[in-house]
């Protein structure tokens, strides 16, 4: 892409991030977290899961094993118990205990604030790292789920396959200080207008600088 396609891509970005900053103004976290510890096992419990039924999990998980070093010593099978409405639960549950181990073992129970270190967590993916990175420690990071892929792709901020292709572009064309923000816009949008199925284009606050043909037709 030339750098004055690239310009003018950053210029239908900024339009699209200030037009959903005036329709959703309370785009923001939904995951109910307080500590780095809980922001970590909330939003690895949340991939293909709503918020609201990791919310509901959460408070008797944190009870029960309210540090790091707790999580690391639970039998996964126990853990299963109190996240088995989450969907993956099983694979969730050891996930969650071999994580807290490894953070334990290598990185003194606390959560380590690099996203290399993310990754190299079981049950942590790039989107986790970048999500974990922005709303535990406030710092850059754009997660890309399938409402951000979704949004990005279809009103024409980028044109990629994959998540990571579309994290790539959007982290190219937004500013390194607004990430966070841009990856709650548009995950609000796609839940509220953009949805996959019957997206709401007529009312949509997109409609006049969409790029997908059809949305803009309608």
């Amino acid at each position: 892409m030339t750098l004055q396609n690239t310009d003018k891509q950053k210029k239908l970005t900024t339009a699209v991030l200030n037009h959903l900053r005036q329709a959703h103004p309370d785009a923001g976290p939904q995951l109910q977290f307080s500590n780095p510890y809980q922001a970590l096992v909330a939003t690895i419990l949340s991939a293909q899961t709503t918020d609201e039924q990791v919310n509901r999990v959460t408070p008797l998980l944190f009870e029960k094993y309210p540090e790091v070093k707790d999580l690391a010593g639970a039998s996964p099978t126990d853990v299963e118990e109190i996240i088995k409405s989450v969907g993956l639960y099983r694979s969730k549950a050891a996930h969650l205990v071999a994580a807290a181990k490894i953070i334990l073992d290598e990185h003194q129970g606390k959560i380590p604030a690099d996203f290399d270190s993310l990754l190299k967590l079981p049950g942590v993916g790039r989107k986790t790292a970048n999500v974990v990175l922005s709303n535990a420690f406030g710092k850059p990071g754009l997660g890309v789920d399938t409402h951000v892929h979704r949004v990005a792709n279809r009103i024409g901020l980028c044109s990629e396959k994959y998540p990571e292709g579309t994290e790539k572009r959007l982290k190219e064309l937004i500013p390194e200080q607004e990430w966070g923000k841009a990856h709650h816009l548009l995950i609000f949008h796609g839940r509220r207008v953009c949805r996959a199925r019957k997206p709401e284009c007529i009312s949509c606050t997109l409609r006049k600088i969409c790029k997908n043909p059809p949305c803009r037709s309608r």
